[in-house]
């Protein structure tokens, strides 16, 4: 199933997709605002973004090309397909959509066998692009980077909070690897859900494996970080077989390859909070989250905690 975000502006944008997209199963999202396109990529994960104008006057298709601009230069939007749609653009029209970032352009003068073709390779590259975790469909390393870059350049004040699985290897290695995928996916999802119903403006990253990256203001810290870690621990047992979630308890090999038991597996959250000019760069946060992250998961039980030391 592809979920399609998408603005028309006349009946022929929308024919045009519905001949490009007619042999998928596809579920279609209509927004008309960038704040709608916000809440429906929070919402699903969008396969594509599709605007088009059947008109050829300039005034539908400016718009158009502020939204693909505004699309292009937001963290969270940017890495979702875009294409747009206009029966004979201009020139101009063509070089600002490409500048702006558009993947592509499609016209009257491209058979739709041929849109077809192009928009199943752009969907499969977005699915292969190491930007975004395959498992969790999560922006990925490099664009956290790059959201922690932004959010220090603003010398705002925002929390970055790193979560972590505890004991997530000994699952793995017990159930294998199909579910320990599942539990990923689970965390994902559960961390993705409480932060956009909380917090709008939030991010959220998969730095990979077990480990999660969310942005959020510091006023929102607790309630963000008590609901992830009440829904988490209300669910993650049901991943375990009734025995095992009976007992409380798995046993299987650890790092060392000896025998030992694990308890259920539960959800650390170390959390750093950047104050004005408190971090120059993303190594240094880092370097603090990491240190955080052990003393968190040292902990019994699901927890988050908050750094309280200065900058060292």
């Amino acid at each position: 199933m592809l979920h399609v975000a998408s603005f028309f502006d006349g009946a022929l944008a929308e024919y045009y997709l519905g001949r490009v997209l007619e042999d998928k199963k596809i579920s279609m999202h209509r927004f008309n605002t960038i704040e709608e396109l916000l809440t429906l990529a929070q919402r699903f994960s969008l396969d594509l973004i599709y605007m088009g104008s059947a008109r050829p006057d300039k005034e539908p298709m400016t718009r158009i090309l502020d939204m693909a601009r505004r699309i292009k230069s937001h963290t969270y939007l940017a890495i979702i397909p875009t294409v747009l749609f206009q029966p004979a653009p201009e020139d101009n029209t063509l070089t600002a959509a490409y500048e702006n970032g558009v993947e592509e352009f499609f016209s009257e003068a491209i058979p739709s066998h041929i849109a077809k073709v192009k928009t199943a390779m752009l969907i499969g590259r977005a699915f292969r692009d190491l930007s975004v975790n395959p498992s969790s469909r999560l922006p990925g390393p490099a664009i956290i980077e790059k959201e922690i870059e932004r959010q220090i350049e603003l010398t705002q004040e925002f929390a970055v909070c790193y979560a972590d699985l505890d004991n997530f290897k000994a699952f793995n290695d017990y159930y294998g690897y199909y579910f320990g995928d599942r539990v990923i996916k689970m965390t994902a999802r559960i961390i993705k859900d409480v932060v956009f119903d909380l917090c709008r403006e939030g991010f959220v990253g998969h730095i990979g494996g077990d480990d999660f990256i969310f942005i959020i203001p510091s006023d929102k810290v607790p309630s963000i970080c008590e609901n992830i870690i009440r829904t988490y621990d209300a669910m993650i047992q049901y991943r375990y077989h009734n025995d095992d979630r009976k007992r409380g308890t798995i046993v299987t090999q650890n790092r060392r390859g000896e025998m030992e038991t694990f308890g259920i597996m539960t959800l650390s959250i170390a959390v750093v909070i950047n104050k004005g000019k408190m971090f120059g760069h993303v190594g240094e946060m880092s370097h603090m989250l990491a240190d955080l992250k052990k003393y968190a998961k040292s902990l019994k039980g699901s927890t988050y905690v908050i750094e309280r030391r200065k900058k060292y």
